[in-house]
């Protein structure tokens, strides 16, 4: 299959990150819905985290299948979780704007037309995301947006405390922000590092648009107790950085410490 050169004027300075771990069942899936987007991005990074199976093989089967220079490959040497592997592909991007996808999610074919679109629109905005679908089967019916009639609206600090906006395979940043995903962190690294940004007074918006679909249930809807309990240790340890750091006060730290285990709590007995 070959694809948009560098010279072709129809193309995103998107780099588009997946880490892949023990992947190799779905990373097919998630390449080809960035594959047959109407705006092609510059180049998808897949960060392989030292999985131990077979998984870097079908990765360089499946970069064999398009331009070489589109899909690159970054193999670790151990295995770093999904934040590291993230900042390791962002690292290595030189293109404006990072998108983020999981290796068992897929994306709209409007997904970059729309959101990268939008924000080379309004330069201003450091980051964006849309909403998202469950997806049971691979046949449902995706949607045709108009692009003319999507909205993006702001999403403030404060907000974003009270609720994570943001799912991963929604979210596209500028590459030059500074902040990155926490080391070793595998609950809540996402909404981590989103209040970070926030909360360094970066511009953030949304909208209410499914541009992303996931394949199997959120923690949400078919989460086991212990993964809701990792998830809520998580959150409660974003609201802990953001006081360390000095980005809320402790009052503040303390409400939405509150707050948050009742949701907990809501969330297990309901």
């Amino acid at each position: 299959m070959e694809l948009l050169v560098e010279n072709q004027k129809n193309i995103a300075r998107v780099s588009v990150v997946i880490p892949c771990y023990r992947c190799a069942d779905t990373i097919e899936r998630a390449v080809m819905s960035v594959a047959e987007q109407t705006l092609k991005p510059y180049e998808v990074i897949l960060v392989e985290d030292c999985s131990g199976d077979y998984t870097l093989d079908v990765l360089y089967s499946l970069q064999s299948q398009f331009d070489v220079d589109w899909i690159k490959i970054i193999p670790l040497k151990v295995n770093s979780g999904p934040g590291t592997a993230r900042n390791v592909g962002w690292n290595a991007s030189q293109q404006d704007y990072i998108a983020f996808l999981d290796a068992d999610d897929s994306w709209h074919p409007q997904k970059i037309e729309i959101q990268y679109g939008w924000m080379v629109k309004n330069p201003d905005v450091d980051m964006t995301g849309h909403d998202f679908q469950y997806l049971k089967t691979t046949d449902e019916f995706i949607e045709k947006h108009n692009v003319g009639l999507v909205d993006f609206l702001q999403v403030t600090k404060k907000a974003l405390v009270f609720k994570n906006r943001f799912s991963t395979p929604s979210v596209m940043l500028k590459s030059t922000i500074n902040n990155r995903f926490p080391s070793g962190k595998k609950y809540c690294e996402d909404y981590y590092l989103w209040t970070e940004i926030a909360f360094n007074e970066s511009t953030c918006y949304f909208a209410n648009t499914v541009l992303a679909f996931l394949h199997k249930p959120p923690y949400g809807i078919s989460g086991l107790s212990a993964d809701l309990w990792e998830m809520e240790k998580g959150e409660l340890d974003v609201y802990r950085n953001l006081y360390n750091k000095g980005l809320i006060n402790v009052f503040q730290h303390a409400f939405f410490t509150v707050f948050s285990t009742l949701k907990f709590i809501r969330r297990i007995f309901s």
